[in-house]
């Protein structure tokens, strides 16, 4: 959030927001009529349902205390309507809009965990929501948000130690994210790794600390992959500048290897000027998207000659990787 962003929210207390207002004040009765619909839906279910006197089986039957749940734009009050049973079977009526117990929306739940990710300390924490969701915005105290904290890293630990072994993973991309952050002596990044399972579902398999994508860093992962259950893949892509080479040779030796083509044109590009890369670019997508191997190698032997003599650093980095680049197309086309 830059400093004109918090400027403009925290000027909410003082200047009028005529929009927002409005959407507050119309958003309990809008909740309370799509309840109140709810209940009405209900009610039909058991209109067949009679007492022996003939009468309704199943009536409403008052309202729940009024309670407030906590929205993008603020607390939004709502009663949730009882119903009772007159035969002795029990009936209860629960709200799928506001099921018992909530609070808050779940997109406000989420808002504490992108705040905290976004640098936002713990004893900022209260600030900044209010000034997100307004002055009325209540129960995210440091020791609620410190509470989350927690949650969330049971969450990722849980996340982290699934079984794998109940899909059969086909392909995977693994890639270092770095932060501005640094170790004692090294800086730190997030190491990634995306699978596909047979199904052609994509998910996170891994997002662990590693230090300057290193060989052992990437050994770990992987490692802690194969524990949990991760068959080897078909195919793994990625830069060409990992140490995740090296491990996946050592822990998955069969899982054939793809350098990742966004990677290699950026540090293609790099080493021509500025006025050469936009026709450059062209041409390597066309390598990479031509219909067969055999075009894709004619495309190839094009930029190689028509590089090679001007600019030799671009073309020794894209000839490097040739047979890398290129294993992509011994797998389905619709992949």
């Amino acid at each position: 959030m830059d400093d004109a962003t918090i400027i403009e929210f925290a000027g909410r207390d003082t200047v009028p927001d005529p929009l927002t207002d409005l959407l507050r004040k119309g958003a309990p009765e809008l909740l309370q009529t799509a309840v109140e619909a709810e209940l009405a839906a209900f009610l039909a279910e058991f209109a067949k349902h009679r007492t022996p006197e003939g009468r309704a089986a199943v009536v409403r039957n008052g309202h729940h205390p009024e309670r407030a749940v906590q929205t993008g734009i603020g607390p939004v009050t709502v009663q949730i309507p009882k119903v009772r049973s007159k035969t002795n079977a029990p009936v209860t009526f629960r709200s799928a809009l506001v099921p018992p117990y909530v609070r808050k929306a779940k997109s406000i739940e989420a808002a504490p965990l992108w705040l905290y990710l976004k640098g936002i300390s713990t004893a900022e924490m209260g600030a900044a929501l209010k000034a997100l969701l307004g002055p009325d915005a209540t129960g995210f105290s440091a020791k609620t948000v410190a509470r989350l904290k927690t949650q969330w890293a049971a969450e990722y630990d849980a996340w982290r130690k699934a079984n794998l072994g109940r899909d059969e993973w086909v392909y995977v991309w693994a890639d270092g994210i770095y932060s501005g952050l640094r170790g004692t002596d090294d800086r730190l990044c997030a190491l990634v790794v995306i699978g596909v399972n047979a199904l052609g579902e994509k998910h996170f398999l891994a997002i662990e600390d590693g230090v300057r994508e290193s060989t052992q860093s990437w050994r770990e992962v992987l490692l802690g992959l194969k524990s949990r259950g991760l068959n080897a893949p078909k195919l793994a892509v990625g830069n060409g500048a990992m140490g995740f080479w090296a491990a996946l040779e050592e822990v998955y030796p069969t899982t054939r290897q793809q350098r990742c083509w966004v990677h290699k044109t950026g540090n293609i590009l790099n080493y021509l000027p500025k006025r050469s890369q936009p026709k450059a670019k062209k041409a390597l997508h066309d390598i990479w998207q031509a219909e067969t191997r055999e075009d894709a190698r004619k495309k190839f032997d094009l930029f190689v000659g028509t590089c090679e003599a001007k600019y030799p650093k671009a073309v020794e980095c894209l000839v490097k990787d040739r047979d890398e680049l290129l294993i992509f197309y011994d797998f389905p086309a619709q992949h």
